[in-house]
C-alpha cells in the first residue's frame, strides 16, 4: 500500500518516553525548594509539552522574576538526576525501528531543551533513526508552529504530506497551525477528552494501538 505520509514528526516526553511523572516530580521538588505551592500532579503535568520557561511560569504563577534562574536550575538538578531511570514506552523502540526500515522520514519536536534531547536520543539508542529535530531552546514553543515548518523545510515536504504524533494539546494545536494532520496518544500527559477537543485523525490509547494505526493509515 502505498504511504499517505512521507515525514512522521515524533514528541518526545510521554509519546515516546514515559517520563510524564518524572517531569512532574522535579517540577515539585523545584517548587518545594523554593518555598512555593507545590502544584498538583494534574496540574503539573498540564504544562509538559512547553518549553521549560512556560512551563515553569504555568506551575509556578507567583515565582518572583528573580528567582526564575534559580527555578530552572533546580528543576534541571532533580530532572536530570533521574533521567537515565526513564524508559521507553513498550514497543516504541520497534516501532521506530519498523517505520525507518519501511522509508519513511522521521523527526522529533519537542519541548526540551537540544541539551536535554541529545541526552535522551544517546541514552535510549533512538537517535541512529532521528535526522533531524527541533527543541524549545532554538525554536518557539508549542504550541508555535515553526518547528514543523522548519522541518518540512529541511526535508522538502508539503504539509499534507506529514503527520505529527503527540500526547498534549500543545502537539495537536501545533500541528493545526501548521496546516498539518495529527494523531493523539493519550498515555502520556494529557487526557484523552482534552485531546479529543482538537479533532485528531485518532486518539490511540497504547503504544501497541498506535504501531497498528501507522501500518494501517500512514
Amino acid at each position: 500500500m502505498a504511504k499517505k505520509f512521507d515525514l512522521l514528526v515524533f514528541d518526545w516526553d510521554g509519546t515516546l518516553l514515559d517520563s510524564t511523572s518524572g517531569i512532574v516530580a522535579a517540577v515539585q521538588a523545584a517548587c518545594r525548594d523554593l518555598g512555593l505551592s507545590e502544584p498538583s500532579y494534574s496540574h503539573a503535568s498540564q504544562v509538559i509539552g512547553l518549553g521549560l520557561g512556560d512551563a515553569l511560569r504555568h506551575s509556578a504563577p507567583d515565582l518572583p522574576e528573580e528567582k526564575f534562574d534559580l527555578m530552572q536550575a533546580r528543576f534541571r538538578f532533580h530532572y536530570l538526576s533521574r533521567d537515565n531511570e526513564l524508559k521507553l514506552f513498550d514497543g516504541v523502540f520497534d516501532l521506530i525501528a519498523e517505520l525507518h526500515a519501511c522509508g519513511f522520514m522521521l523527526a522529533v519536536a519537542t519541548g526540551k531543551s537540544r541539551l536535554g534531547l541529545n541526552r535522551a536520543l544517546i541514552h535510549s539508542g533512538l537517535g541512529r533513526y532521528f535526522p533531524a529535530s527541533r527543541c524549545a531552546d532554538e525554536c518557539f514553543s508549542k504550541p508555535h508552529p515553526q518547528m514543523l515548518h522548519e522541518l518540512m523545510e529541511e526535508f522538502a515536504v508539503s504539509p499534507e504530506r506529514v503527520l505529527m504524533i503527540g500526547d498534549t494539546t500543545y502537539d495537536l494545536q501545533m500541528a493545526l497551525n501548521a496546516g498539518v494532520n495529527a494523531v493523539a496518544v493519550s498515555y502520556g500527559a494529557h487526557s484523552a477528552e482534552t485531546l479529543d477537543a482538537l479533532h485528531p485523525l485518532a486518539r490511540l490509547n497504547s503504544p501497541d494501538e498506535l504501531t497498528q494505526w501507522l501500518r494501517k493509515h500512514a
